[in-house]
């Protein structure tokens, strides 16, 4: 594009230089003085009256950031927004490592173990819709530094929660600053070139892996010398490394331009072009302002509705099937329950306090290796992910992903040996995580800028009511039947590939859209 530009001004200029030697020729002297001043008003470059017209091109914020292309910036971003991923992974799996601890410390029962994950997924629902308005209306940068924040202070808070209640409340809070975290992807992805989208942001699943790694990790060797409330504390230490590194991302100049703040956009842009080395399209920045954003409308208009109601349950399965595979492979792996068909009766730890029960039994190194390996699932299969996207695009791949999940769920209650297990657990999450990335990209791509953190806030928040449910399905039923608790999973899964063919419109190799109409 920057090749055919600089070719169209210099045809133009000679264009221009040869059409004034005819002028001079064949207009007198005076009568050129005396049109000057009227050429002069049509064109400052009164010699050169084509070159004005290449200067008056116009160009969209899409448009410059597929002329910039991708490059140092585009690297930056991935790393630090990336990063965010391992704060929010860190953060959720945390309930994880810890359900055992406090399952112990406070004498809980399996309802409150779940209580525990519930009300983290509430406060991320809560906060999920309004840090999507927020978002859409002041700013994505704000809401997303102000989730560092927020969920650093009140997950340190935890650490020192004196008594149960204390302790689920402020790990609602800490989902609240985890919903803001979340807004991140939206501020990624609208810098990023189309072309780029399919193959980077799946790639950012190695972030959320190496989350839940560090967690596990620091479960495997704080928890037995300093206990669960220093392991929360070390956990910490990533959120207040972003805060500060979280200043060289700028805001959306997408948004920027949507508030009527073209200035800035520019600056924003040349400031990405000038990292890159690269340089902006020739002309001017000129997108009218948007007046309806953050309006929930746009989600319901009849261009998006059967997208967002379709979109609403998909994530609300993403959610809940993966805490699913998490919180399963965890209470599994906790009780003992491979291979046990009658859990009353034939579980030999179970122990009774206040005559209900309760298993106190902390994870052993095989217990933490297991969880380890299944976490490397979440990337073992990226490329697959990317072949997916890129070949059949993005409703098919959520449908496929979402079919063998429902699968692997039921397999998952075969009896088999540990490696067995883990290799089913491996799979399982390796498929589950692959439809959660895939559902974030096609979220972000099919809202239009004035309505697309709005949009990712909805999404996010159904996501979390799965998220809500999936502890009691997980582990209070597992429980009672290890078949019982699964099947809810793969029965969700297989429906929702099924609504997933309904989406009326793929986004695979289409620009970021600024409105709705």
């Amino acid at each position: 594009m920057k090749s055919r530009m600089d070719e169209c001004i210099k045809t133009q200029l000679v264009s221009a230089i040869h059409l004034q030697e005819v002028e001079l020729k064949e207009t007198p002297a005076d009568d050129q003085q005396g049109d000057s001043s009227h050429s002069d008003s049509l064109c400052p470059l009164s010699l050169f009256p084509y070159v004005c017209l290449c200067v008056g091109q116009t160009y969209t914020v899409e448009e410059a950031v597929e002329f910039i292309g991708f490059g140092r910036f585009h690297i930056l971003l991935f790393f630090i927004m990336g990063s965010s991923n391992i704060v929010e992974a860190m953060e959720i799996m945390l309930l994880a490592v810890v359900s055992p601890e406090i399952r112990c410390e406070w004498r809980l029962e399996n309802w409150q173990v779940a209580l525990v994950s519930t009300m983290v997924f509430l406060g991320f629902m809560l906060c999920g819709v309004l840090g999507g308005y927020v978002a859409d209306r002041y700013g994505r940068w704000k809401v997303v530094f102000g989730g560092f924040v927020w969920s650093a202070y009140f997950s340190l808070l935890t650490s020192f929660a004196p008594s149960y209640s204390w302790f689920i409340f402020l790990r609602s809070l800490v989902g609240c600053g985890v919903a803001g975290v979340s807004q991140g992807f939206v501020l990624k992805a609208e810098f990023i070139p189309a072309k780029h989208r399919a193959f980077l942001l799946p790639l950012a699943s190695m972030f959320w892996m190496v989350g839940s790694m560090l967690i596990i990790i620091l479960g495997m060797l704080v928890v037995p010398v300093l206990g669960w409330r220093w392991m929360i504390r070390i956990s910490v230490t990533p959120s207040v490394i972003l805060i500060f590194l979280f200043k060289f991302i700028p805001e959306s100049a997408r948004y920027q331009v949507s508030a009527g703040n073209v200035d800035a956009a520019v600056k924003t842009l040349q400031w990405i072009a000038d990292m890159n080395r690269s340089s902006l399209p020739t002309g001017q920045l000129v997108e009218p302002a948007e007046t309806g954003r953050g309006n929930w409308r746009i989600l319901l208009s009849p261009s998006l509705r059967r997208t967002s109601l379709l979109l609403w349950f998909s994530w609300f399965v993403a959610s809940f099937s993966y805490y699913g595979s998490v919180l399963s492979s965890s209470e599994l792996l906790e009780k003992n329950l491979l291979c046990v068909t009658n859990i009353e009766w034939e579980h030999p730890a179970q122990r009774r306090l206040s005559g209900a029960p309760c298993y106190c039994i902390p994870f052993g190194f095989a217990e933490y290796q297991t969880l380890l390996i299944s976490c490397l699932g979440e990337v073992a299969l990226v490329p697959v992910n990317i072949c997916l996207l890129n070949v059949f695009g993005r409703k098919m791949s959520l449908a496929v992903l979402q079919l063998l999940a429902a699968i692997f769920f039921m397999m998952v209650n075969i009896c088999t040996t540990m490696f067995g297990f883990t290799l089913l657990l491996f799979l399982l999450r390796s498929l589950v995580s692959m439809n959660f990335n895939v559902v974030y990209i096609y979220t972000a791509e099919v809202y239009p800028t004035v309505a697309r953190s709005l949009g990712m806030g909805f999404c996010t928040s159904f996501s979390r009511i799965g998220g809500m449910m999936a502890p009691f399905v997980a582990q209070v039923l597992m429980s009672q039947s290890v078949i019982l608790a699964l099947t809810p999973f793969a029965v969700a899964c297989a429906v929702c590939a099924l609504g997933n063919f309904l989406l009326p419109i793929e986004t695979k190799g289409r620009a970021l859209l600024q409105n709705s109409e």
